[in-house]
């Protein structure tokens, strides 16, 4: 890494402590219901109205089956919305009717938090679609991971209840308070810096060149001529216009970040410059995407008692974060071999001049492009503002192993952190082992029940990836979308699965996956790993918080210095990396090794 990509990371992180800390005071009071009195005196009408109260608390069984029951009603509200959306109002570009297979894998992608977008956003969804179904689902599912996280603090904190929280009140509380006002302040910020908002139909515009392309010719039948060699017949086309597309997309942007959400308004994604148009809105994206992650560590070790657990969690977070991003500067900035001058060896001194920019924005370059990749697959965000199919063997590999750990360094709003608090379960378990003791975390026993609930949510998401990988590359169907045969497509393949299972939303794009197959594969790998880590999440939060806590003794084992924060990174890369190192050396690692010969 040169200097300017270490000054970009430490500014970053910088800046990122200094806004997370108050933010982790204002959630802490959030999940313990320490609000001002004019924000309980508007709640309370909503909650009466829903049959709920702030002072009825649920079983975690009971906050499973809500959790549940409302994510599965967003699915049918979203998918519906997009079979209908073609008779339906805020729809000026005549947008028809999303076909069964894309809204299925669409409705579930927003709602579990995933965003996988299988299509066009800006030639399939209609701004009403963009902002009833896609737009809302990104708050509530931003609310749903965080009210998660909520339940597990509930657990470590309480003392002998059987009670883990109300999922109707942590949910309007998490939207109402908490991602509604930041989501308001950065979309104005971005309106500042020239993100687009409105509701005009598209506009025809003149550009300042000649566009030459060639089109397929057609027959009188309308069907495509073709030569005696069988091959289409072209027809040269010259254009002066463009069509740009408008909407309401600021106010997507906002919640898109803050609730580690990535779902694009335009194909494009971030790298569009209607979405993301300047260094300082990029600079201020990545860091909305960590915001909240990191503001919850703080947030935790208030509602423990103990503001060392939540900087020994923040800690382990951001050594592993700090690995990736070193790892993945320098494999793009050395570039490709196979692309030195004619005539030239291909040594270190003949690469590509400047690094590799293959699929990466000029206005960003390679080490903002770099740290954003490993921002957004840290965070199961998903959001891009580059190409991560164009990204040399190993750069590739970094975004994948971050959502190959979990995506527990920061990870999603809520989702990261209990995703981390599981593997400080394991880990805490594995050292009562080494060292003959009853393990104890934040002063509650682990028991046998409690290390089959955390071992069902750890191999939830591999058994997934790996499984749907190898379907994927058995099955005709899934072979079919694959546009780079060999290492590349198999990488593909289990990027996508990846990004899937692990409800990030991002993609090796060279995979064809708006498919009949791909959609249904897809979509019930992200139901699955989402709410298939969730549930066991919740039920270990039950356990704990039916469990008294211990006191502190000489022999309890300190879970807030450094030798924790290496067993908790250890634990990490051991448990959650292992199970992938297979597939890892099929895809990336052998193609690294095909694009350096004789290295």
């Amino acid at each position: 890494m040169n200097s300017s990509a270490w000054g970009l990371l430490a500014l970053f992180l910088g800046v990122l402590l200094v806004a997370a800390w108050p933010l982790g005071i204002w959630i802490a009071r959030i999940s313990s219901g320490r609000l001002p009195g004019w924000m309980l005196r508007i709640e309370a009408p909503l909650f009466r109205l829903a049959g709920t109260a702030a002072d009825q608390p649920m079983k975690w069984s009971h906050y499973a089956l809500a959790l549940l029951a409302f994510n599965a009603l967003g699915v049918l509200v979203v998918y519906a919305l997009q079979r209908w959306q073609v008779w339906l109002p805020l729809n000026p570009a005549g947008m028809a009717a999303v076909s069964s297979d894309s809204s299925f894998n669409t409705a579930i992608s927003f709602v579990t938090n995933t965003n996988w977008q299988g299509y066009a956003g800006e030639s399939t969804m209609s701004y009403l679609t963009q902002m009833l179904a896609l737009a809302v689902q990104n708050f509530l599912s931003a609310a749903t991971g965080i009210a998660v996280v909520f339940a597990l603090f509930r657990g470590f904190a309480a003392r002998s209840t059987s009670m883990i929280g109300n999922f109707w009140v942590d949910v309007t509380r998490i939207t109402a308070w908490l991602l509604l006002p930041l989501s308001l302040v950065f979309a104005v910020f971005l309106v500042g810096q020239g993100v687009i908002q409105n509701f005009d139909g598209y506009k025809e515009v003149t550009t300042l060149e000649t566009t030459s392309y060639q089109v397929p010719k057609s027959g009188p039948d309308g069907q495509a001529l073709k030569d005696d060699k069988g091959q289409p017949v072209m027809d040269d086309v010259k254009t002066d216009k463009q069509t740009l597309a408008m909407g309401p997309v600021a106010s997507q942007e906002a919640i898109k970040m803050i609730g580690t959400n990535g779902g694009g308004f335009f194909n494009a994604n971030s790298a569009h410059p209607y979405e993301n148009p300047t260094a300082l809105s990029n600079f201020f994206q990545m860091l909305a995407i960590f915001l909240i992650p990191a503001a919850l560590c703080f947030a935790f070790g208030r509602e423990v008692g103990d503001l060392r657990q939540g900087w020994a969690v923040l800690a382990a977070m951001t050594v592993m974060f700090v690995i990736a991003v070193a790892a993945i500067v320098p494999a793009e900035q050395v570039g490709n071999p196979l692309l030195a001058p004619l005539g030239v060896d291909q040594t270190a001194s003949a690469l590509q001049s400047g690094g590799n920019m293959e699929g990466k924005e000029t206005r960003f370059g390679i080490n903002a492009s770099s740290l954003f990749a490993v921002i957004t697959t840290a965070a199961s965000c998903g959001a891009v503002i580059a190409m991560h199919d164009s990204f040399t063997p190993l750069g590739g590999m970094v975004p994948m192993v971050m959502m190959q750990l979990g995506e527990v360094v920061f990870g999603g709003v809520g989702t990261g952190l209990y995703g981390m608090l599981i593997f400080a379960i394991l880990a805490v378990f594995i050292a009562g082992l080494m060292i003959g003791r009853t393990p104890e975390y934040l002063g509650k026993k682990i028991e046998s029940h409690d290390m089959k609930l955390t071992s069902i949510a750890i191999l939830v998401t591999p058994i997934l990836v790996l499984a749907g990988t190898a379907i994927a590359v058995v099955a005709g169907a899934g072979k079919v979308g694959v546009a780079n045969p060999g290492a590349h497509g198999f990488s593909e393949i289990l990027y996508a699965l990846t990004s899937a299972a692990n409800n990030n939303g991002s993609a090796f794009a060279g995979l064809s996956a708006n498919t009949p197959f791909y959609n249904t594969l897809l979509g019930l790998a992200m139901w699955l790993g989402r709410f298939g880590v969730i549930v066991p999440v919740l039920a270990i939060a039950g356990s704990l918080a039916s469990k008294q806590r211990l006191p502190v003794t000489t022999g309890t084992m300190p879970t807030h210095g450094p030798l924790f924060v290496f067993l908790l990174v250890g634990t990490v890369l051991l448990v959650g990396l292992l199970n992938y190192v297979p597939a890892l050396a099929l895809g990336p690692v052998v193609e690294h090794l095909m694009l350096w010969p004789g290295r």
